[in-house]
């Protein structure tokens, strides 16, 4: 509402030049004194008709303006981001805008504009940024204060005031700060100083944390528990206050979701950030394979130098350049480099190789059997195994006949094994659904024939087993992988890769395949056939499951860190992979299942500032708030709060009291119109001077 007054001033608008008016000034009070030193009779009279005729010259008018009164602005700022929603701190800060708000309505010349501040990502409780970006809009005359709605865990808390007010207050105006709670509260948390996002396989990591018991002096001791990928909890005793560490052991490759907990405080406002979740991603380091070419031929270079390229392998590669059963007496030192040091490799440090390659090796007594039952027993126990055959693989010394057979997933035909012949490889139905051939480039699909280049020899198997990726045109298989106990096998069942890598024929895509070969041998996560995976990013969960079967994906259960259960139905993306998702904003572990299969993903804290101390607080804002002659002011429980009054102060008053807040009178206002008098007009001035004189010289003539 606005409100017109009228103001009266007065104002002076000289009839002659104001010197000329400071000399008669001057002659008049020289004479007059003179006069008064003489004491002449009638001086006064001389002197007051002087005081009217120069009163008069200086043109005195009497102003008035009439003035419309503008309205004050105040600020009403509700704190909505994630703390605010612990207990009852929305109800209680929804009941005490709805308070303000409606008492505001009823005072006349105030308007009161309401902003809330969301939630900002990591940046903590922005209420300061949200005010000045208010301020921006509201004329510093006009601003009469600022109530903020919040539980006092401000993250942007000025040191200087916002757009250069004194004192730090918002717009120099007062601030009172309105906090849902009884009174100051306390809180226990678990703080992550350091946790290494990788480690490495085999080895432990070490985490550094403390637990902090915040708005008390009381220290004492805690248990932590310890849970990782839903494995049995272990339990170890912290002190309140003091860093310590933890040390885990990376058990397998790719990630690990950890979750730490600790119990609660006594009287603690919320357990919420009791727990921290981590997510260590293990990785192998250096893995080591060991390549055993049978013989040199024009393919050995190209699996030295796929496997040297990989800068996370580390290579030991034999070549057996004379077989035993040519003796032509000449000296071994002139046909090796070196001893082949088969006891070495194959017994006592067999154990140290991720994947042993064994490329057109024939048992030619080189090896003896026991030997070849270590490699298999090494492949059982969890280590990989590669071979590519030619055509020894088919003759009578071949490794299906040794102890090393019982691993692999093919058996040769006794007669007639080799087969020669140009022929295209091509994906088997399956292998257009394994991770380690899908969408390789070049492949056939449906309706479309592979481009890849032909391969001239190839061996039959009679018997097979393991998953068929690569065929012959006429459906032999070509490449078999298999599970043996804790390994894995492939069997290569041709020793032409190689042209590919020359582009004979266009080529093909050698290199990649032969890569995902031997990383699917060494069990890279990232090429596992039958599994679920998920992942948290920005509030959504995201599941893949990839399997070999063709049933239908169905739909994946999911448990969130409150214990609640969602079901999210799995589409097929492409063939093998099925995907899902859904909102995942609670921070903890999320557990994921398709019935088979468990997967569990991390999500952290959207504003990890913000659960960092959920105590509804004073101690932070409750100087500046002060200091501006505004207060703080506890707003009680949800049932009987405690909702101060909205009164209008003075500038210069102070804007709290024990159960009252204020909003300051700013008096601004706009001039609507000027009405001007003469204060002493000629036709009273002229006859008030004469009529002195007169009297004066009547008085003299006496």
């Amino acid at each position: 509402m606005h409100l017109e007054q009228a103001f009266a001033a007065l104002r002076f608008e000289p009839l002659i030049p104001f010197w000329i008016i400071v000399v008669l000034t001057a002659a008049a009070l020289l004479a007059g004194g003179l006069a008064l030193w003489r004491r002449a009779s009638g001086t006064l009279l001389r002197l007051a008709a002087f005081a009217v005729l120069l009163f008069w010259l200086t043109g005195p008018r009497l102003v008035s303006e009439t003035r419309d009164m503008l309205p004050d602005i105040g600020l009403l700022v509700v704190d909505q981001t994630a703390s605010m929603q612990i207990g009852d701190r929305a109800p209680l800060a929804e009941a005490a805008r709805a308070a303000i708000t409606g008492q505001a309505s009823r005072m006349p010349g105030l308007e009161l504009r309401t902003i809330t501040v969301p939630e900002a990502g990591n940046a903590g409780t922005p209420l300061f940024t949200a005010i000045e970006q208010a301020l921006a809009d509201i004329p510093r005359s006009r601003f009469a204060g600022t109530i903020a709605i919040t539980d006092g865990q401000i993250h942007d808390i000025p040191g200087a005031a916002p757009g250069g007010a004194p004192g730090g207050a918002p717009g120099g105006a007062p601030l009172n700060i309105l906090i849902p709670a009884k009174g100051e509260e306390t809180d226990r948390r678990l703080r992550i100083i350091e946790a290494p996002a990788f480690g490495l396989v085999g080895k432990p990591v070490t985490l550094r944390l403390m637990v902090e018991d915040l708005g008390t002096t009381r220290k004492g001791a805690t248990t932590l528990t310890i849970r990782r990928d839903g494995e049995p909890p272990r339990s170890q005793p912290m002190i309140v206050g003091v860093e310590q560490s933890v040390t885990l052991p990376i058990t397998r490759a790719g990630p690990s979701i950890v979750e730490l907990s600790v119990s609660s405080l006594a009287g603690e406002v919320s357990t919420l950030n009791n727990r921290a979740v981590i997510e260590i991603n293990g990785v192998r380091d250096r893995l080591r394979v060991m390549l055993v070419s049978g013989e040199p031929h024009s393919g050995e270079r190209t699996w030295r130098r796929l496997l040297k390229a990989d800068p996370a392998v580390d290579l030991v590669h034999f070549t057996i350049l004379r077989p035993p059963e040519r003796d032509d007496q000449t000296p071994l030192s002139e046909l090796a480099l070196i001893a082949f040091p088969t006891r070495e490799l194959f017994q006592e440090k067999i154990g140290d190789f991720d994947l042993i390659i064994l490329d057109r090796f024939q048992n030619r007594g080189l090896l003896p059997l026991v030997y070849l039952s270590n490699i298999a027993k090494r492949v059982r126990d969890g280590g990989a195994l590669l071979m590519s055959a030619g055509p020894e693989f088919s003759g009578i010394n071949s490794l299906a006949s040794t102890p090393l057979g019982a691993v692999l997933p093919g058996k040769p035909m006794r007669q007639q094994g080799l087969i020669e012949g140009k022929f295209r490889p091509e994906v088997t139905p399956l292998g257009q659904r394994h991770p380690v051939t899908e969408g390789l480039t070049g492949a056939n699909g449906p309706g479309r024939a592979a481009s890849w280049g032909a391969w001239y020899r190839r061996i039959q198997v009679n018997e097979s087993h393991g998953d068929a990726l690569l065929r012959t045109p006429d459906d032999e298989p070509l490449l078999l992988l298999d599970h043996v106990g804790k390994g894995r096998v492939a069997l290569l069942l041709s020793d032409q890769i190689w042209l590919w890598s020359r582009g004979h024929d266009g080529g093909g895509p050698q290199a990649e395949l032969l890569r995902r070969v031997a990383h699917w041998l060494m069990q890279e996560p990232s090429l596992e056939e039958n599994a679920l995976t998920a992942r948290i990013a920005e509030g959504h969960l995201t599941i893949e499951r990839r399997t070999l079967d063709l049933t239908p994906a169905g739909a994946a259960t999911v448990t969130g860190p409150d214990g609640a259960v969602a079901s999210v139905p799995l589409r097929e993306a492409s063939p093998g992979r099925s995907t899902g998702q859904m909102d995942a904003v609670l921070p903890g572990v999320w557990q994921i299942t398709d019935g088979v299969r468990t997967a569990y993903a991390a999500a952290g804290a959207a504003n990890p500032l913000e659960i960092a101390d959920l105590r509804a607080t004073a101690t932070l804002v409750g100087k500046l708030a002060h200091d501006s002659a505004g207060g703080v002011h506890w707003l009680g429980s949800a049932g009987t709060p405690d909702i101060p009054d909205l009164r209008r102060t003075e500038p210069d008053r102070a804007a709290s009291g024990g159960s009252w807040i204020g909003l300051q009178r700013r008096h601004d206002h706009v001039v609507t119109g000027i009405a001007s008098v003469p204060l002493l007009p000629s036709w009273l001035s002229l006859p008030a001077i004469l009529g002195l004189l007169l009297l004066a010289w009547r008085r003299e003539g006496r």
